[in-house]
Order: C-alpha cells, then sequence, then structure tokens
C-alpha cells in the first residue's frame, strides 16, 4: 500500500476565484449521436443486448418512452441501440430499463415527481458530462423553511439573516461526489439507474451486496472500516455484506427545489440525492444538504471531503479495493515541499490504470509562486490521446466547469498539480514508498481525534 503522509491530506473541493487553466480542447464523441447532446456512456460491450426481444421489455420501453418528450426518447433509443438501456451489470442484476420502469411506475418519496426523476436518470446515463455540482438558489417560498432547519428554528434575528447570507453565497464542495457519480453512471449504467431508484423511492436508500475484501485484505479491518464510517450494514457471511447507502434528511427538500426550479446548468434532482447520498457515506453520517456542511471524526474541514474518505467512498461504491495514491508532499502550512514520484513514474501509472478501462478520480491543487496551496479540486481523467509530437493529452469531466462535454488537459500541465488519484493496487505498489495499508492512517486519525476530544 501508498504511504499517505497525514500532514498531506487536502481537503477535496475548489476554493474561488482559483480556477485551473483553460482545457486545449474539447473532443469530439466517440460513438454515434442522439441528436447533439448525447455522448458515450461507457465502452460498450458488444455482448449487450441491442434490441428488445421479450414482450415484458417492449412493454417497459413503451411505457417509458410514452412520458417522454421527443428530445428524451432520441436519447432512450440512443441508450437501446447502443447497449446502455438493456445492460444489467448492477448488484441486483436490473437493468437500466428495469430501473427506469420502476422509477416510472411505483411511489416516490414526498415531494419528487415520477417523470422528471425517471428523465433526469435517463439524461445523465446517456451523457455522464451533463451532470454537475452546482447548488440552485432557495426561491423566497422555500427560504423560511430552509432557514429553520438550518438554524435549528432560532428566532435570533442575527443568526437567521447570516443563515440566509450563508445559503445566498453557497459555493459546491461536492467534487469527490459528483465525481463519483459521474463515475458510476459512465462506467456502471445499471447500478447507477439502481441507485437512483432506490434513493428516490419512499425507502430513501439503496442496499448494495459488497466484498470485504473491497475495503481491506483484513476481514476485522474491513469491518473496523465500515463501524467508522458508520455505515450500518448485514454480514451475508465471512466476505460480504449488505450495507445501506442514504443521504441525509434534507437531501429531500433540495431535490424537491432542485426538481421545481432548476435553472440552467444548475444539479438536477437526480444530482443532489446522489451527491448528498456520496457526501453522507464518507462524512461518517454527518452531511447536511441544505447549507454543504460536514462534520465527521476525519477531517477537520466543514465541507468537503478529504482523499482517505474519496478512497473509501470508491471502494464501497464501486465494490473494488482502490488503492489512494498521494504524489505531493505537502507541510504543516499547505505547502508543496516535493514529489513522492517522478514525473514519468506517475504518468506511467495512470497511463496503465487507463489502458485496464478505468476511469481515475483525482484531487489536484493549485498553488502561488511561493508553492502555498490556494485551491483544490477533484476531476476525472476519463482517457489519453497522444498528439501528432508525442505528447499526452488527458481526457477529463470536471463537473465544476459549466461544461456539458469532456475537455482535455496536457499531461505536462495536469500532473504536477496531482495531489492524489485512485488507482489499482498493483500499480500503485510499483516504485512507490509503501506502508501496510491506507486504513492504518485513517485508524491514527480516529485515535488522534478521540485522544483531543
Amino acid at each position: 500500500m501508498v504511504s499517505v503522509n497525514s500532514n498531506s491530506i487536502m481537503p477535496c473541493y475548489n476554493v474561488l476565484p482559483h480556477k485551473a487553466q483553460q482545457p486545449v480542447t474539447v473532443p469530439k464523441p466517440t460513438l454515434s449521436q442522439a441528436g447533439s447532446t448525447c455522448y458515450a456512456a461507457n465502452n460498450i460491450n458488444t455482448s449487450f443486448r441491442t434490441s428488445l426481444t421479450t414482450k415484458e421489455d417492449n412493454e417497459k420501453y413503451k411505457l417509458v418512452s410514452s412520458l417522454l418528450n421527443n428530445e428524451d426518447k432520441k436519447l432512450l433509443d440512443y441508450t437501446l441501440k447502443t447497449g446502455i438501456l438493456l445492460n444489467n451489470a448492477s448488484n441486483d442484476k436490473s437493468s437500466v430499463l428495469d430501473n427506469l420502469y420502476k422509477i416510472a411506475t411505483t411511489p416516490r418519496a414526498k415531494g419528487l415527481n415520477n417523470s422528471k426523476i425517471m428523465q433526469d436518470t435517463l439524461k445523465s446515463i446517456a451523457n455522464p458530462y451533463t451532470i454537475t455540482q452546482k447548488f440552485g438558489d432557495i426561491p423566497d417560498e422555500y427560504k423560511e423553511t430552509v432557514i429553520n432547519k438550518v438554524t435549528n428554528n432560532s428566532q435570533n434575528l442575527i443568526t437567521r439573516k447570516s443563515a440566509e447570507f450563508e445559503l445566498d453565497n453557497l459555493f459546491s464542495g461536492c467534487c469527490v461526489a459528483a465525481s463519483e457519480q459521474f463515475n458510476l453512471a459512465k462506467k456502471q449504467p445499471a447500478e447507477y439507474a439502481r441507485f437512483v431508484e432506490g434513493l428516490s423511492s419512499p425507502n430513501k436508500s439503496v442496499e448494495k451486496d459488497i466484498k470485504l475484501d473491497s475495503l481491506s485484505e483484513n476481514t476485522m479491518d474491513a469491518i473496523w472500516l465500515l463501524n467508522s464510517f458508520e455505515i450500518p450494514y448485514k454480514a451475508q457471511d465471512f466476505k460480504t455484506v449488505k450495507i445501506k447507502l442514504a443521504p441525509d434528511e434534507n437531501a429531500y427538500l433540495r431535490a424537491e427545489i432542485q426538481q421545481n426550479h432548476r435553472d440552467n446548468l444548475e444539479r438536477s434532482s437526480v444530482d443532489v440525492l446522489m451527491q448528498s447520498t456520496f457526501m453522507n457515506v464518507a462524512s461518517q453520517q454527518t452531511y447536511n444538504s441544505l447549507n454543504d456542511k460536514r462534520a465527521g471524526k476525519f477531517s477537520n474541514e466543514d465541507s468537503g471531503l478529504i482523499d482517505y474518505e474519496k478512497t473509501f467512498l470508491e471502494s464501497v461504491v464501486e465494490d473494488k479495493n482502490t488503492m489512494s495514491v498521494t504524489y505531493q508532499n505537502v507541510d504543516e502550512n499547505q505547502k508543496i515541499v516535493g514529489y513522492s514520484a517522478d514525473y514519468d513514474t506517475v504518468k506511467s501509472q495512470l497511463l496503465e490504470t487507463l489502458d485496464r478501462g478505468n476511469n481515475i478520480i483525482i484531487g489536484y491543487t493549485l498553488a502561488d509562486s511561493t508553492s502555498k496551496i490556494i485551491g483544490a479540486h477533484e476531476i476525472t481523467i476519463t482517457e489519453y490521446k497522444k498528439t501528432p509530437n508525442g505528447d499526452i493529452v488527458f481526457v477529463c469531466n470536471d463537473t465544476d466547469d459549466d461544461v456539458s462535454e469532456p475537455v482535455e488537459y496536457p499531461a505536462t500541465y495536469l500532473i504536477p498539480k496531482i495531489h492524489h488519484a485512485g488507482i489499482p493496487e498493483d500499480i500503485a505498489m510499483r516504485n512507490m514508498e509503501q506502508t501496510e495499508t491506507w486504513k492504518y492512517n485513517i485508524r491514527e486519525l480516529n485515535q488522534n481525534a478521540k485522544a483531543c476530544a
């Protein structure tokens, strides 16, 4: 396991006004489009079904289609022809179509509209690049309710005005959660649709069977992690557990607001539910969707997630053992003082991971002229290209760039800014300083927090 210096932990959120340089190009979609808005959601497996062959599937398709406008019908047709719609690589073997149909025909949580949830789910699966982390404003009709919830019904005028100002100037710290949402939609569309169905249902949660060795090679450490992150679970046997993932209760008010008052470039109600769930899971069930605040035992920040939490989130959502590799050495003053690997090693690890068909969620930093970090953000590398002169360009998704398309960054620009990246264990273990596991670093953080309490 790659060593992680606890002094180098960075909160993963963007800090205004510092932004990365503009991408060099906007690449073209690699597969056929439905209209001009649809990009490949997966590396399509041609063994997936691309035609409706059963009476049941035909009936489900007809019902779902009847609830869509003409533009969204094109997206539905696109997902069918590309093998996405009938993909059933989900935890319970249900397909994208199965879950769209269930969303459309069974009750949703109070305040949520079946058709709108289904439409938003379809759009994010057909084009995951439309997923965004940008919050919407709080309309006047909801403002008193929201302020009451944020202030615990305080009648103190200063407290209420302070809360109102904060809500009016809220900047999203959900880049990790949005990146994981994008990754799930792009790589596992059936599981993504299953998540949305469960989270938007009256149960307000989704259950998932995961392998304990996706969290740790040691069973007791895996159980300790689930307990530390306060994840409800039930042991299936010595190798698997059934976990329950859910957003905070305030997510449903946020989702209702976005469903009814969404402006251009803002989050959909589905974005709200997915991101709130992932923030809640990673922050040890402490997230508040109304003011984007979190608590929890592993971070002193009240917004965003640290790299340990990101790694745990990836591991449970995708049911795979993800390693968090820290490339930048950061001192106690948040100053970059060196790197744990040279440029060519980092590039080699990233390219090999991408060649295996994996996306890479990375945290990158922006620093001033003295190397002091002034901002941090999380994006996803989805593939790479070689220019005619042999240079590498990374194709990325950024959920905070107001662009519903992939963007490209030169490797020479991006690699020196990468603080951490989630890559496979065997790749992470090569040519890097090693320690037992990142889980032990979390255990140390937990013990230190208890000692200071």
